[in-house]
């Protein structure tokens, strides 16, 4: 098995969201949404990532301070994704395994598709591969150009896109693996686009393609998963996507939730096997809640509460960290 590595790109900006807090840091389900791609790395065995981070830096470090497998890399100017890529060669130049390219606000990734991504790239015993999505709508969206074989031949941004290539609902989501020589060797060559002023990761690939090295595309990014958030209002469109997740997985797990709908539980709440949520429950942060419960109707449970098995929170019972532990455990069924 090939050494891997990560480069996440979380250094932009993101005016159209209106602003001062990093990007990555705006919360999915009360996690920042870059921890989610951090995290779905780490769960594909990747032992070092490569931050990327700009615009409000020391914020996005001071969040992840306590985590020992990240490497923080400044870029000072947001010059494109080669240009993010290029500000990680001198503490990469050594390494000869395999880079994952990832961005950091695609909080809706997930670790099955960046498996799928592997295992197709190695069985392929590729030099660089990327998922690719199909959608309804490609706006925006770089499109994936192949050959009459299915052959990739390039990426195509949505800017550059003549009327025929904006037909394409083929999207790149910036889902990549490369070798890692390869990819810096080539990232060096990119030139400026003239139309935005930026260096294209893109363009890095088709200079792949066209030293002769084996570059496939395969289809495995569902949707959902190629929604990069931009505004508030795509942010609460990945919330929604999350949101059902989450609950999908702890019904899953033997949890009933009435109304879906009209219940938010937190990405890092734990509920036991046959625990009822009833509707319009909202359940934030670290909270810890037992077996066989009923939690509801109109209950407001904060972080930091922990809840044994065999209890009942009724209408409108709420409490902060400073008050929970006794008054939780005191209610009785």
């Amino acid at each position: 098995m090939a050494e891997r590595v990560a480069i996440i790109l979380a250094a932009g900006v993101s005016k159209r969201m209106n602003t001062k807090l990093a990007k990555v840091l705006h919360e999915v389900c009360g996690r920042p949404m870059l921890e989610y791609v951090i995290d779905a790395c780490r769960e594909v065995g990747v032992e070092k990532m490569y931050v990327v981070v700009g615009f409000s830096s020391e914020h996005v470090k001071e969040r992840f301070n306590d985590t020992n497998d990240l490497v923080w890399v400044t870029q000072p100017e947001q010059k494109g994704t080669a240009h993010a890529v290029m500000c990680c060669k001198d503490l990469m130049k050594d390494f000869s395994g395999q880079t994952l390219v990832l961005c950091g606000d695609g909080p809706l990734i997930r670790s099955e598709t960046l498996r799928i991504l592997i295992d197709k790239h190695e069985a392929e015993n590729a030099t660089a591969t990327l998922a690719t999505a199909v959608l309804e709508d490609p706006t925006g969206y770089g499109r994936i150009i192949r050959d009459a074989y299915g052959n990739i031949e390039g990426i195509v941004e949505h800017a550059n896109c003549t009327p025929e290539q904006l037909k394409i609902r083929e999207v790149n989501p910036s889902y990549y693996l490369f070798n890692n020589k390869v990819l810096f060797e080539a990232v060096e060559r990119v030139k400026l686009d003239k139309v935005k002023g930026e260096y294209y990761l893109t363009d890095a690939l088709e200079l792949i393609i066209a030293g002769g090295h084996k570059v496939i595309a395969v289809t495995a990014v569902r949707p959902e998963e190629a929604v990069s958030v931009n505004s508030r209002e795509q942010l609460s469109d990945a919330g929604k996507i999350m949101q059902r997740r989450i609950q999908k997985r702890l019904m899953e797990n033997g949890v009933t939730i009435i109304d879906p709908p009209n219940t938010w539980i937190d990405a890092r709440a734990q509920i036991g096997q046959d625990t009822v949520i009833e509707p319009f429950t909202c359940i934030y942060g670290q909270v810890a809640i037992g077996r066989n419960c009923r939690i509801g109707p109109f209950a407001h449970l904060q972080n930091g509460a922990k809840i044994g098995d065999n209890r009942h929170i009724g209408s409108g019972f709420g409490f902060s960290d400073s008050n929970l532990h006794k008054e939780v455990n005191d209610v009785s069924q």
